[in-house]
């Protein structure tokens, strides 16, 4: 196994400029230009599925995102892990295959935001894969307005961000008067001005994005909640030990049969041992997405199946928490924990 490490453990050609220092603090440049402050050539490609083949190197703790760099995944990863190297990866299922792969240690995803609500796919994904969760972070989101040195507000006529941001900005955007156009990652959006150089158009995106590709900032805080927090899962092939001399929380993942009050029985076992449940995420099944029961007084019936993901305040290492999972697996045909990890309790 650890032959196995040191071979993948090298980095994919071309990754080993994988944002070095890019969880350090990066100083704003002052003057406008109208070439990026950043060599955008020397900037670290994401990682896709078809590019997870080659082998890394070094001894610096490598952390897979999603997006490009100035990305605010980035900036969390850097909060999450400090010093690290940031690796940024095309698609959320590329940073779950590079950890697996041993091409990173951690990935750091976000699985829900203050506005916009849970991100699917990233719970979709931590079924799928085997990666444990060993801890969270918080990360407030601070959307400025990006353009091109010299160019005024007043000036743009179409604004370039995720859907998600685009729509945390609607008021600010809608008073601006300006066409809306997605794309797959705010830091994408700031990427994607530079070659172009189109006057008129603007991003959505973080200030540090602005540094790497040469763009400035216009305004910031434009978001219409200014409590715009995305919480982060940090991921890793094994687990960390369950303790009870600080905060902890699991990840759980069942499914429930059909009938009356399946799902009140399963959140009881918490209830019933005074354990705080902090999320509750529902999921069709993928493989099985329709149940046909036949009911002698009603007929025929069709149900979704379901799973359900649970956050609860308890360690593994708490009697109470492992009572309450032995209780659960009484009533769900299938359970499984998906992490047991410290608290974010920071701001």
């Amino acid at each position: 196994m650890e032959a196995r490490r040191q071979e993948n453990y090298r980095c994919v050609s071309g990754q080993r400029q994988l944002v070095r220092g890019a969880c350090v603090s990066q100083q704003q440049d002052s003057k406008p230009d109208m070439e990026p402050r950043f060599e955008l050539d020397t900037l670290p490609r994401p990682l896709s599925v078809t590019s997870l083949t080659s082998p890394g190197q070094g001894s610096k703790l490598r952390v897979a995102y999603q997006g490009v760099p100035g990305a605010y995944s980035e900036a969390a990863a850097c909060k999450a892990y400090p010093n690290c190297e940031a690796v940024p990866c095309e698609q959320f299922d590329s940073a779950f295959q590079a950890v697996e792969l041993w091409l990173v240690d951690r990935a750091v995803l976000p699985i829900e935001n203050s506005l916009g609500g849970s991100i699917h796919r990233n719970y979709d994904l931590l079924l799928r894969h085997r990666l444990h969760i060993v801890g969270e972070v918080q990360f407030p989101v601070n959307h400025c307005l990006l353009g091109l040195p010299g160019v005024k507000t007043e000036e743009l006529k179409r604004v370039l961000s995720h859907s998600q941001a685009l729509a945390q900005c609607e008021q600010t955007l809608s008073k601006l008067g300006v066409t809306r156009e997605a794309v797959d990652d705010t830091a994408g959006a700031a990427q994607a001005r530079h070659p172009f150089y189109l006057e008129d158009a603007g991003a959505v995106a973080s200030a540090r994005a602005a540094q790497i590709y040469g763009l400035d900032v216009l305004a910031e805080g434009i978001q219409d909640d200014s409590d715009n927090i995305t919480r982060f899962l940090m991921l890793a092939r094994d687990p960390v030990i369950p303790r009870n001399d600080r905060p902890f929380k699991t990840s759980v993942v069942f499914t429930l049969e059909e009938g009356p009050g399946v799902l009140f029985k399963a959140l009881a076992v918490f209830a019933l041992r005074d354990i705080n449940l902090t999320k509750i995420e529902s999921r069709p099944q993928r493989k099985k997405p329709l149940r046909i029961v036949d009911d002698s007084n009603t007929g025929v019936a069709k149900y979704f199946d379901y799973l359900f993901y649970i956050d609860f305040q308890a360690s593994m290492a708490d009697p109470r928490a492992q009572n309450a999972l032995g209780h659960l697996q009484e009533i769900a045909p299938f359970m499984r924990v998906l992490g047991c990890y410290p608290m974010d309790t920071g701001s």
